[in-house]
């Protein structure tokens, strides 16, 4: 019988020492909780911006989703403006790339991590949502995520963890919009610990099958599809695990027209609108306006997590 002839290089040989330091790096990578991200370090969002094998989620909405141009077109990102168009004009100064987040406050495994180490355990998902502004319009929009909870878990929060807060991003050199005192920056937002591990809260890296447009939250935004529009930050780059209801950003400003739930519910007025009926975006001015539903269509789902609250006096 012939022996086949080696082609390894001698110079091709991986020495004994640093074969066994290798060994002890992956040992405590796997103590560390890290080994999921060494290897798949090179996961990251598409380079073309086009996303492939997502699974459709079975409960999305059944209704026709806004056109991409509505979408991304008619956004509420004050940090590049307070008109609606003005994200889609002035959101191109954004850096995406390098993304990181910072996990803080009551939770095991803080520290600061990639946008590839958050995606890199995840399967994306198609999800349909109704997504509505507290201003009396509505768009559905067809998002691409996955469930917040299931990123959550990975960072093992502590029992006194009863909230999350979320922050977005605040760099004058790219936000024109910080340049004037419309809010107290950086924007940010909270939910209660079981409202962010409910699965249809998505934490959020595209819309209609591509990658975010940096006017409507890149490269990471939230989903909370029963609660208005402003609840959903945007660009976010913290996480913090708090035992106290945080503040929020449209709370602190203006706490009399803005609770912390900011539950979408038609049966309690902002102070200067009703909320009872809403335009849905692209039907043209003088179309019927539809009926708001309680908890945004979603009362089935998420109006448990409720059952011991006045939905009027958290509102």
């Amino acid at each position: 019988m012939r022996q086949r002839k080696h082609t390894i290089r001698p110079s091709e040989i991986t020495p004994e020492d640093a074969f066994f330091n290798r060994r002890d790096l992956l040992k405590g990578a796997v103590a560390l909780g890290l080994l999921p991200s060494l290897i798949a370090r090179a996961a990251s969002l598409p380079p073309n911006g086009e996303f492939a094998g997502r699974v459709a989620w079975p409960g999305s909405l059944a209704e026709p989703p806004n056109s991409y141009e509505h979408i991304t077109n008619y956004n509420n990102y004050y940090e590049f403006g307070t008109g609606k168009g003005d994200p889609a004009e002035n959101a191109h100064s954004l850096v995406t790339s390098p993304w990181s987040v910072a996990v803080t406050g009551e939770a095991d495994k803080l520290g600061t991590y990639t946008l590839e180490d958050i995606l890199a355990p995840h399967a994306l998902e198609d999800r349909v949502y109704r997504f509505r502004c507290v201003e009396a319009w509505s768009m559905v929009v067809p998002w691409v995520g996955f469930p917040l909870g299931d990123l959550l878990e990975r960072f093992e929060p502590s029992s006194r963890a009863k909230y999350v807060q979320f922050f977005t991003l605040a760099d004058r050199k790219q936000m024109p919009g910080l340049r004037y005192p419309v809010l107290e920056w950086p924007y940010r937002e909270g939910l209660t610990i079981e409202e962010a591990m409910h699965p249809l809260t998505l934490l959020t890296v595209g819309v209609y099958g591509k990658v975010l447009p940096n006017q409507n939250g890149a490269p990471l935004r939230l989903i909370v599809p029963w609660k208005y529009g402003f609840k959903s930050i945007k660009s976010i780059v913290r996480i913090h695990f708090t035992s106290r209801q945080p503040e929020t950003s449209w709370n602190m400003a203006a706490p009399e027209e803005y609770g912390f739930y900011s539950n979408v519910n038609p049966n309690v007025d902002h102070p200067r609108w009703s909320q009872a009926e809403e335009n849905r975006l692209g039907r043209g001015l003088f179309a019927a306006k539809v009926p708001t539903l309680l908890f945004n269509g979603y009362a089935e789902e998420v109006a448990s997590l409720y059952s011991s609250l006045d939905l009027v006096r958290n509102y």
